[in-house]
């Protein structure tokens, strides 16, 4: 049902793009009034979100009238989702803008930096709350293009000019997917509202444009969210400001789940593209969990980290999990923004940390003892939630999910379970991997919860599905028990040459940067 008071969402775009104009007519290194003015717009972007919860909670899910014609123009569509990432990204955005503020006190281009930085809080938000296709793609691009001119805040950096340039072509490239995604979704269904289309797809009513559709908005995700082998340009943006890092990770690298996780319903209409997805973003996360532990530089190491989560978010995804999916973007996205805006004191405190006594090494016993003791507590908490909240329901896709974060927990338990551990480190493993697997299925209970009107219960799966699964357990487990051995054949020479290869990505972005070897980029004013 359209409702006139749904629109109370756009006070929040609106409001950061007047900030924007100010910025850009009070230029000055010391000027007071383009922070002060974004402060308060990322406050009333928060104060927005939270009173389009409260509707949410009020009315139930809904949408406003279209503000255009012809099915072009802006309308929100308020659900689950639209208000998890509203709360998220001004959040977020309001910490990043007050971050800034100090930042960048006395930089010659303060004020512009400020202008771009709320331009793009603007166009995500208008991302995240689209209603129709016309809005959804306007803030696509938007945030692409505004997020460029943050990237080359330093254009003469060469390292900076080199991530940009890649990210414009994967940038374009996602854009023209998602355009076309768009215009074959517009035919199939006849309309642009996402809302419609979602429900016509959830009836089964899909024809192979549709599933062509699903191919592009599967491409678009994974140029969005750096999947690999395009994900080197995430790895490189160091050198852009550190507010731009920590706005870059813990939101607009969402966008490829988040666009994802708003077409659940057509992206079922392909069980071949979700496969693809859960393949790739299985790899990803393998991929960049392994590069992460090898980087000596805590910002670099963290932007490995954002490979590797939203290389696992994209796996989720693939198996049909769009509310834990959508829980971990949510998750993430705090936890990395405060990384990366107290990056500059984590190596202070690394340094001030004692090492009492020697390390304890666990070894292969100790490694075998704590995965069974971890699959027997996942099966115990399992056990627990299923008396209590009917978890024979639970899909098999989400049991694999489960496994798969166990390992965590196994590895935790290794250093506990090791000959050389104190009695108190012990048992405080064994607490923390109970917590940690009663924390899974609590969340995961509540995700699925809120978003059950919402997003679409993962398909039964078939046999392909099942080969995924099996191999998505195999390989994690097996990284995690070569991770917990690790410490006993660290100085082997084949670990240590393999230590060199992993530090450098394998050198799969130094291939994409002879490839792209010619192609450049002018530098922001």
């Amino acid at each position: 049902m359209a409702l006139p008071y749904y629109l109370l969402p756009l006070i929040a775009p609106l409001a950061l793009v007047v900030s924007t104009i100010a910025s850009f007519v009070s230029p000055g290194r010391r000027s007071r009034l383009a922070p002060g003015f974004a402060e308060i717009a990322a406050l009333l972007a928060l104060a927005s979100a939270f009173g389009s919860l409260g509707i949410l909670i009020l009315s139930g899910p809904g949408e406003s009238p279209l503000i255009g014609m012809a099915g072009i123009g802006l309308s929100v569509r308020l659900d689950a989702v639209s208000a998890s990432m509203l709360l998220l990204v001004a959040f977020v955005g309001w910490i990043v803008v007050r971050y800034a503020r100090t930042y960048l006190d006395g930089e010659a281009r303060a004020s512009a930096f400020t202008g771009w930085l709320c331009a793009t809080l603007a166009a995500v938000l208008l991302l995240v709350q689209a209603g129709n296709l016309a809005q959804l793609v306007s803030g696509w691009i938007a945030t692409s293009l505004c997020l460029h001119r943050l990237l080359l805040f330093y254009p003469d950096r060469v390292a900076a000019r080199r991530a940009a340039r890649k990210k414009l072509i994967f940038t374009r490239l996602g854009a023209a997917s998602l355009i076309i995604a768009a215009v074959l979704l517009t035919f199939v269904y006849g309309t642009t509202d996402i809302a419609a289309i979602n429900a016509a797809a959830r009836e089964g009513d899909g024809s192979s444009l549709a599933v062509f559709a699903t191919v592009l908005i599967a491409l678009a995700a994974l140029l969005k969210s750096a999947q690999f082998p395009t994900h080197g340009w995430l790895t490189e943006v160091m050198e852009a400001p550190t507010p731009v890092s920590a706005l870059l990770h813990a939101g607009v690298i969402n966008g490829g789940g988040f666009l994802l996780i708003r077409f659940a319903d057509v992206m079922l209409l392909s069980p071949g593209t979700l496969a693809a997805l859960a393949m790739l973003g299985g790899f990803t996360a393998l991929f960049g969990a392994l590069v992460m532990l090898t980087q000596p530089a805590v910002k670099t190491s963290l932007a490995w980290s954002t490979v590797a989560q939203m290389g696992f978010m994209t796996l989720q995804c693939g198996l049909g999990l769009f509310s834990l999916a959508l829980l971990h973007i949510v998750a993430h996205s705090f936890y990395k923004a405060h990384a990366f805006l107290a990056s500059g004191g984590a190596v202070d405190q690394v340094a001030a940390i004692r090492r009492p006594g020697p390390v304890a090494i666990p070894d292969g016993a100790a490694v075998g003892w704590a995965f069974l003791a971890a699959i027997a507590i996942y099966a115990a908490i399992g056990a627990a939630f299923g008396m209590m909240f009917g978890f024979h329901h639970k899909s098999p896709q989400s049991l694999a999910l489960g496994a798969i974060l166990i390992f965590g927990v196994a590895y935790l338990l290794a250093q506990g379970l090791a000959d050389a551990a104190p009695r108190v480190l012990t048992r405080k493993t064994a607490l923390y991997s109970v917590a940690a697997a009663a924390g899974y299925f609590a969340l995961q209970t509540l995700a699925e919860w809120l978003t059950a009107s919402v997003l679409p219960a993962p398909l039964a799966p078939g046999r392909l599905e099942w080969t995924l699964m099996v191999l998505a357990i195999l390989s994690f487990g097996t990284v995690a028990v070569a991770q917990a051995l690790f410490p006993l054949w660290a100085h082997h020479p084949a670990a240590a040459g393999l230590r060199v290869h992993l530090s450098n990505g394998l050198y799969i972005n130094a291939t994409l940067d002879r490839m792209l070897g010619g192609w450049s980029v002018r530098k922001a004013s």
